[in-house]
């Protein structure tokens, strides 16, 4: 039996259910909305509690998909894939390569459930790529009133525009179908490079490279450079050695990391020095993998994030502005600061949509002050017109959300016909949509 008692991967949300639900078949998932409808209760599916942001936080019916997995259908020749919602990205991926079909693109994190990534607006990056919601042709949903609805550019194209990035407001998802391609070898190159330099080639980085990203540490003059690219097919993999990536990724860049990181929470003086110690122990690295072991890295340091998309053209402005902010800071920061890209999209809600994107994702380590540093940052990307991944922290509600999403009200209006009762809402959907 699941547990009504729920918290999300950093600690910083909690929720306690009225009563959790396991289906294994769509007519027990309407069953449970259905349920949910007659004793008056919300209902929402708790994914695997990956956001920061109480997206997933229940206290009426709460879905555990975790039995609710795997592929329905899969076309090799057309690359279309159906998968059931509460299928996390690690398993998807496994299934896709041993069909010799992968996603377009990932961000570096794979515990999320295909429903929870696209809901909330996962993203890689890539300049002419989009997020993993942007990969989505057709959608099936259960709606208020317990009825399953499909929707696709073709059917109900309103609805899908809506309900690619929906934050779970619409319905709870039942099933996904993707665009995939056919399985691709990536090269990364990964080294330190100088931040100053980093700095003034982002453009052309970013351009010349299929997915490009930089980690900068706050107090150390080097950025981590990550540029990862396909190599023409037919290409054999060059892997990593097993032991060296034992060693770089969980010795330097968790235990030690994380050693790291409880030492500058204990002595808040050390973390300057310390920050520095990560930013020069950074090591080069050339390797290459099949594309979903490129994309996504181990992560155990447990921390807090907050993450904008801004206008790309803003994204030096805004960098400059907040390495001054932090300079000033009366916390220290410990964790590094990420930076991504992705190409303008038309999903309603997406982050980067109608505009060339650039992301800036910032950190804490979890048990130190966050909220000065947060705030300085959420007051620099306001000035641009930032939008918040609606997974991780923010403090924007539906009035200053309106004004940066064109079709916010659109939005709203497909809400309003789909669950007019708010039977999908709790107070972090009342907080970004207003109340139904």
């Amino acid at each position: 039996m699941a547990s009504t008692a729920w918290r999300n991967w950093a600690g910083t949300e909690h929720a306690v259910a009225a009563s959790v639900r396991t289906p294994v078949s769509t007519d027990e998932l309407c069953a449970a909305v259905t349920e949910a409808k007659t004793a008056g209760h919300t209902v929402r599916a708790r994914g695997s509690g990956h956001s920061f942001t109480g997206a997933a936080a229940c206290h009426g019916v709460a879905l555990d998909l975790s039995r609710w997995t795997g592929i329905v259908d899969a076309d090799s020749d057309t690359g279309l894939v159906t998968v059931r919602s509460g299928t996390p990205l690690r398993e998807l991926n496994a299934e896709l390569d041993r069909l010799g079909l992968a996603m377009a693109n990932l961000g570096d994190i794979d515990a999320q459930t295909i429903a929870g990534a696209i809901s909330t607006g996962t993203h890689g990056t890539g300049a002419g790529l989009g997020g993993i919601a942007t990969q989505v042709t057709a959608l099936e949903l259960v709606r208020a009133d317990g009825t399953l609805v499909r929707c696709s550019r073709d059917e109900r194209p309103d609805l899908f525009d809506a309900a690619r990035i929906s934050v779970g407001a619409l319905g709870v998802l039942t099933s996904v179908t993707l665009q995939t391609v056919p399985s691709f070898v990536l090269e990364a190159q990964e080294r330190p490079e100088p931040l100053e330099r980093v700095l003034e080639t982002i453009d052309d980085e970013a351009a010349r490279n299929d997915h490009f990203e930089f980690y900068w540490f706050p107090y150390g003059p080097k950025a981590l450079v990550k540029r990862n690219n396909r190599v023409p097919a037919g290409t054999p993999a060059r892997p990593m050695n097993k032991a060296r990536q034992y060693f770089e990724y969980e010795i330097m860049e968790n235990k030690l990391f994380g050693l790291l990181c409880r030492t500058g929470r204990a002595v808040p003086k050390l973390v300057q020095p310390l920050n520095k110690i990560s930013s020069q122990a950074l090591s080069a690295r050339t390797y290459s993998d099949v594309s979903h072991r490129v994309f996504v890295t181990s992560r155990s340091v447990r921390f807090v994030e907050s993450e904008y998309a801004v206008p790309r053209e803003k994204l030096r402005e805004v960098l400059d502005e907040l390495r001054a902010r932090v300079a000033k800071l009366a916390d220290p920061v410990m964790f590094p600061v990420e930076v991504r890209v992705a190409a303008a999209d038309d999903i309603w809600l997406s982050t980067a949509y109608q505009r060339d994107s650039a992301y800036i994702a910032i950190h804490q380590y979890v048990g130190m002050p966050y909220r000065e540093y947060f705030d300085a940052f959420e007051s620099i990307v306001g000035q641009v017109g930032g939008r918040p991944h609606w997974g991780k922290m923010h403090t924007l509600g539906a009035a200053e959300l309106r004004e940066r999403y064109p079709r916010f009200d659109d939005f709203l209006k497909v809400r309003a016909e789909l669950d007019p009762e708010g039977r999908f809402a709790n107070p972090y959907t009342d907080r970004v949509f207003g109340s139904v």
